[in-house]
């Protein structure tokens, strides 16, 4: 039991962590956190909290996605500005 303790502890902190570039904003996120962890401290059954932490693990993965192509899109913009625009200079 001590072990899914940890893995929850863990899971919260990363997911805080995460949360800090949120796009909401992070007090957004860090409250959605809290009222998800909140609502589920009283479960005891081993399998339903494993389900639950790989659910979370499967949330930082997107999150994580999600600000990979945040910066992808950034950096196209930013270096390949000229391609993303349509072309303005041919006559039809």
């Amino acid at each position: 039991m001590s072990s899914q303790k940890y893995q929850v502890l863990n899971l919260y902190k990363t997911l805080l962590y995460m949360g800090r570039e949120y796009p909401l904003g992070y007090p957004y996120f860090r409250d959605r956190c809290h009222k998800a962890f909140a609502r589920n401290r009283t479960e005891t059954d081993v399998q339903t909290i494993d389900q639950m932490i790989k659910r979370g693990e499967f949330v930082v993965k997107e999150i994580e996605a999600l600000y990979r192509l945040k910066k992808y899109r950034t950096l196209r913009k930013r270096y390949y500005k000229h391609e993303l625009e349509p072309d303005t200079d041919s006559t039809a």
